[in-house]
């Protein structure tokens, strides 16, 4: 009797910890919220944390199609902090990748969202990626520039790294690096755009960051044209991890397939380190 009822306590104890948080409220700590979605399946999960928009908030991994199709039905958990709030700005968020005079560390805040996600989760975090998008995609190169050594692969969708910013750069060594942007988008130009006292960073800054920390050559190892992208990418002359950028001819948004090819560019790199 006593071991039965041990039993159902462990079950339910786990019932308890294997908590999504969303998609009708996100789960709070101390300095924000976030939402969390959970495979189905026993873990571990790989994880890919999202970092949305501006205007928006992580709410979207509960319904967006392209990562729930290739990550979430693929076993993998999603995790999506959420910005600051802004005075008067209704129920979204910002995030202010590397800007002096943010009220919060968003690179910290991420790393307690994850803590505190290992208590609701069975997360495998040895396979942790980070992804995002315009503003979310520059808080990605934020999160791999100072945390990217707990990181196995990093694709950032029309957004760079910040300026001013500084931050070296230290985990984008040995850190799988992919660039996602539409050839016309004027919103967040592949240059970037200044805007009052800071810049939307450039993406060829960004990406020569990534081959410089993972050694490789200036120009591509490979270039690929399809209907749909013009990638470059830098892998056979990297002494670190690879480096790519897929240009479509969209402007600022997520492209149909960008969910699919972020997933095999993972897999891809996973199976090169393994």
């Amino acid at each position: 009797m006593r071991f039965a009822l041990a039993f159902i306590a462990a079950c339910t104890a786990s019932a308890v910890t294997a908590q999504d948080c969303g998609p009708d409220g996100p789960c709070e700590i101390d300095g924000g919220t976030y939402y969390l979605n959970i495979p189905e399946g026993k873990g571990p999960h790989p994880v890919l944390i999202w970092f949305h928009g501006a205007n928006n908030n992580g709410s979207s991994i509960h319904r967006s199609g392209g990562l729930q199709r290739d990550f979430l039905d693929k076993g993998y958990a999603l995790l999506a902090p959420n910005g600051q709030n802004r005075p008067n700005r209704g129920p979204t968020q910002f995030f202010f990748p590397g800007r002096d005079g943010s009220a919060r560390d968003d690179v910290a805040f991420t790393l307690s969202v994850l803590e505190a996600a290992q208590e609701r989760a069975d997360l495998d975090l040895d396979h942790l990626y980070a992804a995002g998008f315009s503003a979310g995609g520059s808080m990605a190169w934020l999160f791999a520039c100072e945390a990217g050594e707990k990181l196995s692969g990093m694709v950032s969708v029309a957004g760079a790294l910040r300026s001013p910013n500084q931050t070296e750069c230290s985990g984008l060594v040995d850190l799988p690096i992919m660039q996602v942007h539409g050839f016309a988008d004027n919103q967040v130009p592949l240059e970037g755009r200044a805007i009052r006292d800071w810049h939307q960073g450039s993406v060829w800054d960004s990406l020569k960051r990534a081959r410089a920390a993972n050694g490789c050559r200036s120009h591509p190892d490979e270039i690929k044209i399809s209907d749909d992208f013009r990638t470059r990418s830098w892998e056979a002359s990297c002494s670190g991890a690879p480096v790519r950028i897929d240009v479509h001819n969209g402007g600022h948004g997520l492209p149909q397939t960008w969910t699919a090819r972020a997933k095999a560019f993972f897999d891809r790199a996973t199976s090169r380190g393994s």
